[in-house]
């Protein structure tokens, strides 16, 4: 059983209320194993900032700050909950260097990384680089693997994970346009295709206000277009840009 949350960033007034926020969407999906939230939906912490309307968007990086807050957090909620988590992806600094880095939480408190490796041009407005590994990660109900974003936009990203004998392609997402969207779902859809596997897409949307980039977000779970599935290839996906929890069981067995 899988669940994606459909993010819709808010102004908040503190680390609490946005984990209040992450709390809530997380109570939704109670019962399902594998449990997405989407790319830099901790964006939301800028807002905590009093300066937050009048920073210039390159400081988004002033969200490191929170990155142990957020760790503790998410692998807290994967072991009380027993659920395997991907807390989305976080901008965080590693290294010297700025990385959107997605984070796959184990409820026994393991923890999967992924740095995205093809970053979209409006990140480096914000210094972000690149990382240069992609691998899969042995789950104990499906092999899995990162590709953030725009990484879906590059058929290679999703190959080297089918090569690897990835099952699930977890997408965390965050366009700032229907187009963008657009993108990033289409390339997902022939990913499930050409790979034969399931494509979570995880979209962050809200309209905080500047800075800080709208989001437009429909999130799904994609499969293959075969007779095991429905004839469009969608298992299940949200409303657009409302905030809520799309879940769908998917049968592995089904890929083989």
């Amino acid at each position: 059983s899988i669940a994606a949350c459909n993010f819709a960033v808010r102004p908040v007034s503190s680390f609490d209320e946005f984990a209040g926020h992450v709390r809530g969407l997380l109570d939704q999906t109670a019962g399902a194993d594998l449990v997405l939230f989407p790319e830099l939906f901790t964006v939301e912490l800028f807002t905590t900032f009093p300066d937050w309307k009048d920073a210039p968007v390159s400081e988004l990086t002033r969200i490191d700050r929170y990155t142990q807050d957020y760790r503790d957090f998410f692998k807290g909620e994967a072991r009380e909950r027993s659920q395997f988590v991907v807390a989305g992806s976080h901008l965080m600094k590693e290294g010297g260097r700025y990385l959107n880095v997605g984070h796959l939480y184990e409820p026994d408190g393991t923890l999967h990384v992924h740095a995205k490796t093809h970053i979209f041009p409006a990140e480096a407005d914000w210094s972000t680089e690149e990382g240069d590994a992609i691998e899969a990660i042995d789950l104990p109900f499906a092999k899995v693997g990162f590709n953030i974003c725009y990484e879906a936009e590059i058929p290679e990203c999703a190959a080297t994970l089918a090569e690897q004998g990835a099952e699930i392609i977890l997408c965390p997402s965050f366009t700032f346009t229907e187009y963008g969207f657009w993108r990033v779902r289409h390339c997902g859809q022939a990913r499930a295709i050409e790979n034969q596997l399931y494509f979570v897409h995880c979209c962050t949307g809200g309209q905080p206000g500047a800075p800080l980039p709208n989001g437009w977000a429909r999130s799904s779970i994609l499969s293959p277009c075969d007779l095991l599935w429905n004839p469009n290839g969608i298992v299940v996906e949200a409303e657009p840009n409302k905030e809520m929890v799309v879940r769908a069981d998917v049968d592995i067995d089904k890929l083989y």
